[in-house]
Formats: C-alpha cells, structure tokens, sequence
C-alpha cells in the first residue's frame, strides 16, 4: 500500500529528486520547514520506503564502461528453483546494474555494463551456465532521457 504524503512530503521528495547532494539547511530553506522537522521527514521518508536511498549517479562511459547493453533473457526452466539460482547470480554480477522480472515473452531484462566486448561475452557466458536459455543483446547508443522524477502530487485526504 502506499505511503500517504502531504504537500511537504511532495515538495521535499521533489527537491531531493533534483538534487539529492543538498544539504538538510538548504533542503529546509528551500521547502520552510526547520532543519529538524526537514530531517525528521526525510528520516522518516527513509524508515517507510519511500525513499529507498541517496545516490550519486554516474555516467557509464566517462566511468570505463564503454558498452551498455540491454540484454533480455529467457529461462530454461520456469520453477522456483531455477529462478532463484538464475537471481543469485544476477545479484552476483557487478556489471548487471538493473535487472527486473517482466511478465510476456522473456523472463528478465537486464542492463549490463562492460569496459569491452570480452568482458560482457564473460558476462552472458555467466548468465547461460545460471539458467539462460535465450539471451537478446542490445546495444545502448545514447541515452534519450534520463531516469526521471517521480510526478509526485499529495495523496488526497480522506
């Protein structure tokens, strides 16, 4: 279920989208709360889920990570079982930086990294021996949009 949030609520995850390195004084200046009822939110925020955690976010190319590739893979085996040791393994890899199970004619998509072509073929060598039976690259050119702000509005009152 979802978490209800007011209009600060709204306003302070807005802002910390943007811009997550600000400093809780700013943060409270910019939203006019006091820095102890800004930090008494976002803690909050934090312990309820809604915000999972604060990050930086790097760009893959200028970090050595020339290739991104989307990969899709089907499964070998639809079980319990199989899924779980196919997941491990995913965990695993460093140079899966998102995966997500999908629901339609492929089990997984992934997003890999890799400083050149050896390193992701040792990557989806990985990937086969763990349950993959179809593995779909490709290749990322450029990145259109970002990942993106939430639109967040208030839950409405009840």
């Amino acid at each position: 279920m979802a978490v209800r949030l007011d209009e600060i609520d709204v306003q302070l995850l807005n802002e910390l989208q943007q811009d997550a390195d600000r400093s809780n004084l700013e943060l409270a200046r910019i939203i006019g709360l006091s820095p102890a009822a800004t930090l008494n939110r976002v803690r909050r925020l934090k312990k309820s889920g809604v915000i999972r955690t604060i990050s930086a976010r790097l760009d893959p190319g200028q970090a050595g990570f020339p290739l991104q590739v989307y990969v899709s893979a089907t499964l070998t085996r639809h079980e319990p079982r199989a899924s779980r040791i196919f997941e491990q393994a995913v965990l695993a890899i460093p140079q899966v930086i998102a995966a997500d199970w999908v629901a339609g004619e492929i089990d997984v998509m992934l997003l890999i990294v890799a400083r050149d072509v050896a390193e992701l073929q040792h990557v989806l060598t990985q990937l086969s021996l763990k349950g993959a039976q179809r593995l779909t690259t490709l290749l990322r050119l450029q990145e259109i949009k970002p990942t993106s702000p939430l639109p967040l509005t208030s839950s409405p009152e009840s």
